[in-house]
């Protein structure tokens, strides 16, 4: 009885995890960048190129800008986003990213054009 009673622990305990981790697999996860730059067409033209090297990279994203309008102080802030269908596509990107010559020069170049005010990651929750 108590073998029986562990293996149904166990195998319960098995699905629940399972489950999960099915779940947080399918979880969007959005990457929120609030961005100060005096020369938007620049910034914006720089986009253009981390969009075509994420491209070449086989990066599952989607990216966005936006320009705030009802924002308090922050009006007319520039807010860069990029979603991503689950966590492993995040980490995947991350890695493809940190590993390629030419977005890191890219990168480093875009301080040029942008400061960084703020980066978040958000889960989705529904």
């Amino acid at each position: 009885m108590f073998k029986r009673t562990t293996a149904l622990i166990v195998s319960a305990t098995l699905a629940l995890c399972l489950a999960g981790t099915a779940l947080a697999d399918s979880t969007a996860w959005i990457r929120v960048i609030n961005v100060k730059t005096e020369n938007v067409s620049a910034y914006m033209q720089q986009l253009d190129k981390g969009r075509a090297m994420m491209k070449r990279l086989g990066i599952n994203s989607t990216l966005h800008v936006y320009r705030a309008s009802f924002a308090g102080a922050d009006a007319g802030a520039i807010v860069v986003t990029q979603e991503y269908p689950n966590w492993a596509a995040f980490a995947d990107a991350q890695a493809k990213t940190a590993a390629d010559a030419e977005f890191a020069t890219w990168l480093k170049g875009l301080d040029s054009v942008r400061t960084i005010t703020s980066d978040s990651l958000y889960r989705e929750l529904m």
